[in-house]
Parts: C-alpha cells; sequence; structure tokens
C-alpha cells in the first residue's frame, strides 16, 4: 500500500483535504436514459460518506420517458435534484449541477453505469491519504446482450481501448486521467470547471488543466464502476467516429499533451487508405516489379492486425462460444476503424458542432 506521497520533490501541489463529513455532491448528466437510470441512481444513494449527501441530475431533453422517471425518483427521495440542461451537452450539465451542489467534494456519476459497492467511502480515503485533486477507479464494462457483451469485453481489453489505466490498471498512483472522477470543489472551481467547448473528452481536458495547475490525479484500482456500453452496432459506430472527432480536435487545440496511444487507430485508417490504393495500383498494372514488391510492404502491418484480431477472438477474451467470438471479432474492427475515421476528421477539420447521437435515434442533434 502507498502510505506516503512524494509532495515537494515532485513539483505537486496538495489539494485541500475536508472534514470526512462534509458532504458529498454526486452530478449526473442525463438523456435517455430510462433503462438505465433507476439503478444508476440506486447504486448512489447506497453509498456510504460518513456525511450528508445529494444527487443532481442534469436533464437534457429526453424523448424516451427518462425526465418523466427522474422526476418520480426526485419525488421519492428529498436527496435528488433536478436541474434542466436544454443544450443537452455532457460539460454544460456537469457544471449546471456543480454549481447546484453544496457539498465540497464531487462524485460524478453516468447514468449509463453503476458504482461498486463502498466506491465513495474508498474515494473519500484515497483523496484525503495521497491529498490528490481528483481520483479514479476501474471501468468494469458489462452486457446484457451478445452484442454489447462483445463490446464490453473489447472495453475491458487493453487491445480494445487502448491500455488506459481504468480500462483495467492494477497499479496505484499517479494518471493521465480518471474515469468520471472523485473531485474537490474548491481545486474545480480553481482550475474553472469544465470547458464547455468540449462536447466529448471533456474529462481527459480536465484533467490536463488539474495536472498543470500543479495537483495530482489519482488511480486507484481499487474502486469499481460497473459501465454499459451501446447497444447496437449504429450506435457503437456513431459513439466512436463523434469520440474520435474530438480526440482530433483535442490534438489540434493541445498537441503534445495527448498520449502516443491515441494515434494508433487513425495510424490503422491511413495503412487501410494506402493499402488499397496499391492493390488498385497492382490490379491495373502500374506498380509493378520491384516497385510492386515494396509497395507491398504496405499490406504487412494489416495482416498483423487481422492476426491479432484473431487471436484475441479466439483467446479467453473473445469470449465462449463461436457467437461471442464473431462478434468480438467484428466489434474490435468497429470501434478502431470508426474512432481513427474521425479522428483524422477531427484533425484536418476540426470538431465543429460535432455531437454523440448514439443515445438518440436517428436524430443528427440532441439540441433544440
Amino acid at each position: 500500500m502507498i502510505g506516503r506521497v512524494q509532495r515537494e520533490s515532485d513539483g505537486r501541489r496538495d489539494a485541500p483535504v475536508v472534514r470526512a463529513d462534509a458532504g458529498v455532491s454526486y452530478v449526473m448528466p442525463v438523456l435517455n436514459e430510462r433503462g438505465y437510470l433507476r439503478r444508476a441512481v440506486e447504486s448512489v444513494l447506497a453509498q456510504e460518506t460518513g456525511g450528508p449527501i445529494e444527487l443532481i441530475l442534469a436533464l437534457g431533453p429526453s424523448t424516451d420517458g427518462t425526465t418523466e422517471l427522474a422526476r418520480e425518483l426526485a419525488a421519492a427521495d428529498p436527496r435528488i435534484v433536478l436541474v434542466a440542461n436544454p443544450a443537452a451537452d455532457i460539460p454544460v450539465g456537469l457544471n449546471l449541477a456543480i454549481r447546484t451542489g453544496r457539498y465540497p467534494t464531487i462524485i460524478r456519476v453516468d447514468a449509463h453505469s453503476e458504482l461498486a459497492e463502498g466506491y465513495a467511502l474508498r474515494a473519500l480515503e484515497t483523496l484525503a491519504r495521497v491529498r490528490a485533486a481528483n481520483v479514479g477507479g476501474v471501468m468494469r464494462a458489462e452486457g446484457r446482450t451478445p452484442f454489447q457483451r462483445a463490446v464490453a469485453r473489447a472495453y475491458n481489453s487493453p487491445f480494445g481501448l487502448g491500455g488506459g489505466a481504468y480500462h483495467g490498471g492494477t497499479v496505484e498512483g499517479e494518471a493521465e486521467s480518471a474515469y468520471l472522477g472523485v473531485l474537490r470543489r474548491s481545486v474545480l472551481e480553481e482550475v474553472g470547471g469544465f470547458d464547455e467547448s468540449i462536447r466529448r473528452g471533456e474529462d481527459w481536458e480536465l484533467n490536463l488543466r488539474i495536472r498543470r495547475a500543479g495537483y495530482r490525479v489519482w488511480f486507484d484500482p481499487d474502486l469499481s464502476v460497473t459501465y454499459w456500453p451501446r447497444e447496437s452496432w449504429s450506435r457503437l459506430g456513431r459513439q466512436f467516429v463523434a469520440t474520435g472527432r474530438w480526440r482530433g480536435e483535442l490534438v489540434r487545440r493541445f498537441g503534445r499533451g495527448n498520449s502516443v496511444r491515441f494515434f494508433a487507430p487513425p495510424l490503422l485508417v491511413l495503412n487501410l487508405v494506402l493499402a488499397l490504393l496499391v492493390g488498385v495500383g497492382q490490379a491495373a498494372g502500374l506498380i509493378t516489379g520491384t516497385l510492386g514488391l515494396i509497395a507491398s510492404l504496405v499490406y504487412l502491418p494489416i495482416t498483423a492486425y487481422v492476426v491479432l484480431i484473431v487471436a484475441v477472438a479466439l483467446g479467453r477474451g473473445g469470449g465462449t462460444g463461436w457467437r461471442d467470438r464473431l462478434w468480438t471479432a467484428a466489434v474490435l474492427p468497429t470501434m478502431h476503424l470508426a474512432w481513427g475515421a474521425g479522428f483524422l476528421v477531427g484533425v484536418l477539420r476540426g470538431a465543429d458542432d460535432t455531437v454523440d447521437t448514439s443515445r438518440l435515434g436517428q436524430r443528427n442533434t440532441p439540441l433544440p
């Protein structure tokens, strides 16, 4: 166990420690989550913190009955507070909820996730012990259908989402970002809250500012959150295109502040495009001889990628049975290629007003 944290020698600033009974404000942006909201809320209200709590739901313009369910839940428990988020954007909703809250520690929660038993108490203890400004744990994806379970396996695999600590890390320590996050309100206010011009990746950007302000962002593998991923292929694709495009925007804004791992999917997409061009050239007789042999090297990374996909699908991470393994083999390249294509567009053109429409049926934007 880590008992002491280097403070002066590493140049880091200690976040303030508050009284154990000072209270916690949970903040949750919500949009079209009727099938998940009740269990998410129940997992929050069951948490022990040693002090008072409140759960603030920032309600976007849902069309599936989510708002009505939220009102029902709030009527049954005075700890639930509702605020309207007509813009529907996650960072806008988070800032609205944070400003509405009263307590010095903020715990971000998601309507598509459930907190493990003891999550809040452990996070508060870790915040105080290491004097971090933000603490997060492991995102454990789960699924209810064969497709959703395949997506969950991809999320939980280092090959699926690139090996960030919260996708299965086991070593406690400083981190680049935190999944959801348990934050000190004073630090959040100092760095200016969530950037409302960023619609995806807003948590990564906030943690970048927290780290640049000198504070620690901390990963604790003993913290666990269950996450329910998208339920259909089209929704998964739309989610990853939007997320990739916003990562491209963040690369435009922050350059070298981005991890090298973010560049793997777009390189795969570029490799595929180049291989297609080479293949057409070879088939047309335009690329032949020694040049053709050299150009054929472009197929090697693709071959290695396919072999890796097959190995993952056939291995323990592919699930059980042929159907699970086929879904795994289909989901992984869907995630990588959608994200990589979105990234390239984001780098070249920016994210503009791109939104994640995967919670919105066939609508192109949640904005009124």
